[in-house]
């Protein structure tokens, strides 16, 4: 550029320009004179741009009052690279900031290692990350500004409470996992003895707590952990402790075991062969086991478990616990046309069929068939599985089904266009008013304890005399406590909406051999239908939206 030149000082750090005002052609700006810097042999240098636009203004000055003079300035210099260390999150991370250098020295990686230990960082340094950020240093353009966490501390972990852990299984669980007869094959027929044990038989044993893991700080600080607690050991009804171990429990009576939520307890169990009209209907504060059928119009009703190792006609079963039918139920559908069903099967906790048709389900728990259910009608907090838990493939087609969870099996629906119909607007329905109800609660809360907030500010501004000082630390206790439940209402607002969300991540059907036309899946006004027959596939919701994908 005419009148204009760089010239290197002897030290070679800075670099100035020269510029002969009265040879310039034009009145460059700050950015040509930058561009001229970095086309030139010391275009690696650390532009000083606040000089460049000074000597644009005094260039245009002396052209404009015909005033020329030498320009003489220096509007480069030669830096070495910047590195800073800084902490963050308590000092659990330590983040490298490097600026790499204008023509000047990057620092090799003893030099950055040093400068780390200088840093006061001492443990959890990645030397892989130290040599990637001088790679980039040495690679990207000048004065490139790298950041890179280097530095991870272990956080604690707190140690884990003693657990319980069942030394028999419940009932349910034996049904849905058949005896295996090789590593390949289970024998779907034999689904082991009924559990029933002998006073005195172990039912659970406590696992000691854990002392947790120590952790540390990227400073080298030591994080002790929380040891975990010993739980208490709370034997059930026909349960005690051991004698001989306070970390073992023991059957009391002979019965059935069950286990639920870290609780062990054993039911009194009635056995028989079978209920029909010469046994009578059966009521039993306890569990009962039918080693046979259970015919038209019997009624059995039991507080725990019920076990039928035969067939169910048309009858009525209640249970305080889960329902097992080993092998079928079956039931007539009333001659009203309404879906009324001879046979009703109703449990607090799970059911389970081998397979069903004209059955009316209601339970608290899961509904698992074993090959096939038809023409029936459940009612159920969980989810509904059609085939074995590990590979639902059987049939279900012609029901009329209200659960809150997902729906699998092998073929949903039939050739011949039977409908079937499932609605997932109760449990969403039943969230959503929860969330309202709270919300409304956590918005009088908030409105209160801001209010008595600015109250205690002007209290703690003000010198009061001491016969008020009880009042006053009465009023601050209560204040405290509107400050807990107000946390306490925001978490559970959040753990319902949270909640919701899952809910609607979760409903949904899934088949692994075909889906006919006529299958109905609706959430309010939401509805989904098949027109067509689809190949396996699953029916979800997303978006406020039914969709099928295929598989």
């Amino acid at each position: 550029m005419k009148g204009i030149t760089l010239v290197l000082e002897d030290s070679g750090k800075f670099l100035r320009l020269n510029v002969h005002t009265e040879q310039v052609d034009s009145s460059p700006d700050a950015k040509q004179l930058i561009q001229l810097i970095k086309d030139s042999e010391h275009g690696k240098l650390f532009v000083l741009e606040d000089t460049l636009v000074k000597i644009q203004q005094d260039i245009h000055k002396a052209k404009e009052n015909n005033s020329h003079r030498e320009i003489n300035e220096r509007v480069a210099e030669r830096r070495d690279a910047e590195v800073k260390f800084k902490l963050l999150d308590s000092d659990m991370l330590a983040e490298l900031s490097l600026t790499s250098a204008c023509g000047g020295a990057n620092p090799n990686y003893p030099q950055l290692l040093k400068m780390a230990r200088n840093a006061d960082i001492k443990r959890g340094l990645s030397r892989k990350r130290l040599k990637i950020a001088l790679q980039l240093a040495a690679t990207e353009p000048p004065g490139t500004q790298i950041k890179e966490v280097v530095a991870k501390g272990l956080p604690m972990r707190p140690g884990r409470n003693s657990r319980m852990l069942p030394l028999v299984p419940n009932a349910l669980e034996r049904i849905l996992r058949p005896q295996e007869i090789s590593v390949s094959r289970v024998d779907m027929r034999d689904l082991g003895d009924v559990i029933c044990v002998k006073a005195g038989t172990p039912l659970l044993r406590r696992t000691p707590p854990s002392q947790g893991r120590t952790g540390f700080t990227v400073r080298g600080e030591s994080l002790q952990p929380t040891p975990g607690e010993w739980q208490p050991l709370k034997p059930g009804s026909g349960t005690m402790v051991s004698p001989d171990d306070e970390n073992l429990l023991l059957a009391e009576i002979a019965g059935m075991p069950k286990f639920n939520q870290g609780d062990m307890w054993v039911d009194e169990t009635f056995v028989c062969k079978g209920v029909n009209v010469g046994t009578g209907n059966v009521n039993y504060d306890g569990a009962v086991i039918v080693n046979g059928d259970v015919t038209e119009k019997m009624i059995i009703t039991a507080a725990g478990d019920v076990t039928i190792n035969g067939f169910v006609e048309s009858a009525i079963i209640q249970a305080g616990g889960d329902i097992i039918i080993t092998q079928g139920a079956m039931g007539k559908q009333s001659e009203n046309g309404r879906n009324e069903y001879s046979t009703k099967l109703s449990a607090q906790g799970s059911i389970h069929v081998q397979h069903g048709q004209g059955l009316d389900i209601t339970c608290n728990g899961n509904v698992t068939v074993g090959k096939q259910l038809a023409h029936s009608l459940i009612v159920c907090r969980g989810s509904v599985t059609v085939g074995p838990i590990d590979n639902p493939n059987g049939n279900l087609f012609g029901c009329e089904i209200q659960c809150q969870g997902p729906i699998q099996a092998g073929t949903i629906g039939a050739v011949s266009g039977s409908n079937l119909f499932v609605d997932y607007s109760e449990g969403f329905n039943f969230l959503v008013e929860r969330i309202d109800v709270m919300d409304e609660m956590l918005k009088q809360i908030q409105d209160n304890y801001y209010r008595h907030k600015g109250r205690m500010e002007i209290i703690k501004k003000k010198r009061l005399p001491s016969d008020l000082a009880r009042k006053v630390n009465m009023a601050v206790k209560l204040y405290k406590s509107e400050e807990q439940l107000l946390a306490w209402v925001t978490k559970k607002v959040e753990e319902l909406r949270k909640a919701k969300e899952q809910y609607q991540n979760i409903i949904g059907m899934s088949a692994s051999k075909k889906l006919h036309a006529g299958v109905i899946v609706k959430l309010n006004n939401r509805t989904w239908k098949a027109d067509r027959d689809y190949s396996r596939g699953r029916v979800h919701y997303f978006e406020h939206q039914w969709h099928f994908e295929p598989k």
